[in-house]
């Protein structure tokens, strides 16, 4: 279907393109609300800055589409294949992408708050500076993504997978990370106040400088982690295995220690709770060495 036609019948009131043949065509910048591109084939076309809010594109192909800065709030892209897409600065505001296609797209600083991602594959996907706050990520492959700076908060991440993924500076507060694979994950500077990561598998995990104050990691497994310079003020430790983790000049005032693993741990430097000074004490032959406990501070 040719531009010129499409636009003309949408001018005079048609709203259904279903299954329409746009491979490769430039609609930059046209106004398309609410329209019906269910199955449309958009390989490739160019739908930068274009208005398509409330419009249907279930289905449709747009691989390698470019959809820089569209307006697609509301928008509905259910099982659709938007791989090696450019997203970057779309506004996508309460869409619907439940099992999207998204491997390799580049969604940098894209705003999907309250988006339904369900189970959407965002393997390798770019997503720096990215906002998904409150949005629905349940099931979503992250392998691999860079959301370095990304905005998480209030976002549902039950049974995602993300391996491999860097979370640099991103914004998760209050999320719920319970039981979920975080092993070897680039948290880094993350700001993580509140979040329940109870049970989570951090072992390697990159933590250096991370905002995890009030954030319950209880059970949590964090083998190695490296944790230097992290504050952990008043975050829930009990039972934690930080065995061979770094804390140097980690800040866990007031955080609580309760059969704590710390088996190997390095903290020179950290600043930990009065109440704890008497178990290091105690457990000193198989946890942490005395010239390491001396250097650390007691609050």
């Amino acid at each position: 279907m040719k531009v010129n036609h499409l636009l003309r019948l949408y001018e005079q009131g048609n709203r259904d393109f279903s299954g329409a043949d746009l491979r490769g065509v430039d609609l930059s910048g046209v106004t398309l609300i609410g329209v019906n591109l269910t199955a449309a084939n958009l390989m490739g076309a160019n739908l930068s800055r274009a208005f398509l809010t409330k419009s249907d594109l279930s289905n449709a192909n747009l691989n390698w589409a470019n959809l820089s800065y569209v307006k697609m709030n509301e928008a509905k892209l259910v099982e659709a294949d938007l791989t090696k897409a450019n997203l970057s600065g779309a506004f996508m505001v309460k869409s619907k992408l439940p099992h999207a296609k998204l491997s390799g797209a580049n969604l940098t600083a894209v705003n999907l708050r309250g988006a339904n991602l369900f189970g959407a594959n965002l393997c390798g996907a770019c997503l720096q500076k990215i906002n998904l706050r409150e949005a629905n990520l349940s099931g979503v492959n992250l392998s691999w993504a860079n959301l370095y700076e990304a905005r998480l908060s209030g976002a549902q991440l039950s049974g995602a997978s993300l391996k491999g993924v860097n979370l640099s500076k991103a914004f998760l507060k209050g999320v719920d990370l319970n039981g979920v694979a975080l092993e070897g994950v680039n948290l880094s500077q993350a700001r993580l106040g509140d979040a329940n990561l109870e049970g989570a598998n951090l072992v390697a995990a990159d933590l250096r400088g991370a905002h995890l104050r009030l954030v319950n990691l209880q059970g949590a497994d964090l083998t190695g982690a490296n944790l230097v310079g992290a504050s952990l003020e008043q975050a829930n430790l009990t039972w934690t295995i930080l065995s061979k983790a770094d804390l140097r000049d980690a800040n866990l005032s007031e955080a609580k220690l309760k059969g704590a693993n710390l088996e190997g741990a390095k903290l020179y430097g950290a600043i930990l709770p009065e109440l704890a000074k008497n178990f290091l004490s105690l457990s000193i032959s198989s946890t942490v060495e005395s010239h390491q406990l001396a250097q650390a501070s007691f609050t």
